[in-house]
């Protein structure tokens, strides 16, 4: 394993738990980091979009990380999303999150101002210039509007070292082997989709960022780390078996469906701030979320 990767394997894209009131509930975070730590997961992201970031104020950021790192005391790296539409407000994160201890940064493509590639580069530059921790880019078109093409991420691998992977959730498994075909030793690959974490670990990428394993955490830990193994038959068992709940994160917006699942085991309120709201208790929507991962999970 190259030396400057973050972390192979599984991670949790954390959910940010609130109090029926609508407050951080600190207890159910660091709760929730344990069950993560014990169920074998390889690194924690905080504020990333299962996170709710962009609901979550300056202030209730900084105590996450705090809280997030405190609770891993080391034993995994903390990676926080501190990327926005704004440069400087992205470097500001990032340096915040430096002062508190994370292990890396995850910077989002810019939503809404609609950069240019070139512009792009120059966004991730200018943050990796502003702290010393290594950065992880993250493509999620589907949420941006803009999507880091194979050749941003190669030439932004070249030109800035600091930045040692990239979270792919574009869907685009073309796009995704051209990185991976082409990228720098040592330059991560994880998949930012959990259907998609077999196919990318299979073609020599190193894991997954998770939405699934804020529930399953052991289930889901256990197939990223059999494929990484190189045992595909053990790795396609556990990925059929976990399909249907896999894509169950995704009947509604996520994190909801998964905030549900963690409501129904009794594990975090099922609280979400507007503009998203919860499912409704009586929604075939609800049904199905749960019904899928029942085979997997003690709902109440």
């Amino acid at each position: 394993m190259p030396t400057d990767m973050l972390f192979r394997g599984a991670a949790p894209a954390l959910v940010t738990p609130f109090t029926a009131d609508g407050e951080l509930d600190e207890s159910a975070f660091r709760a929730l980091i344990e069950t993560q730590i014990d169920g074998g997961v390889d690194a924690l992201v905080v504020l990333g979009t299962t996170g709710e970031n962009p609901t979550v104020t300056h202030e209730e950021r900084r105590q996450l990380v705090d809280w997030a790192v405190d609770a891993a005391h080391g034993r995994v790296p903390v990676i926080v999303g501190t990327g926005t539409n704004s440069t400087a407000q992205s470097i500001t994160f990032s340096q915040e999150a430096e002062q508190a201890g994370a292990d890396g940064l995850l910077v989002v493509g810019p939503y809404y101002n609609k950069p240019s590639q070139d512009n792009f580069v120059a966004h991730t530059a200018a943050i990796a210039e502003a702290t010393a921790l290594p950065i992880v880019l993250y493509n999620v078109p589907g949420r941006t509007s803009f999507n880091i093409t194979a050749e941003t991420a190669l030439r932004i691998a070249q030109e800035v070292p600091q930045v040692v992977g990239v979270k792919e959730a574009s869907g685009d498994l073309q796009q995704i082997t051209d990185i991976l075909a082409h990228r720098p030793s040592g330059f991560a690959v994880y998949a930012g989709d959990d259907e998609m974490a077999l196919p990318v670990t299979l073609l020599g990428g190193d894991g997954v960022v998770s939405v699934i394993s804020n529930a399953l955490p052991d289930a889901f830990a256990s197939l990223a780390h059999a494929a990484l193994a190189g045992e595909v038959a053990s790795a396609q068992k556990q990925h059929f078996a976990l399909l249907e709940a896999m894509r169950a994160c995704f009947y509604a917006t996520n994190p909801v469906p998964v905030k549900t699942v963690l409501a129904a085991t009794g594990t975090i309120s099922e609280h979400v701030r507007l503009p998203m709201q919860p499912l409704d208790p009586e929604s075939a929507v609800r049904r199905r979320v749960l019904d899928a991962f029942a085979p997997h999970i003690d709902i109440l």
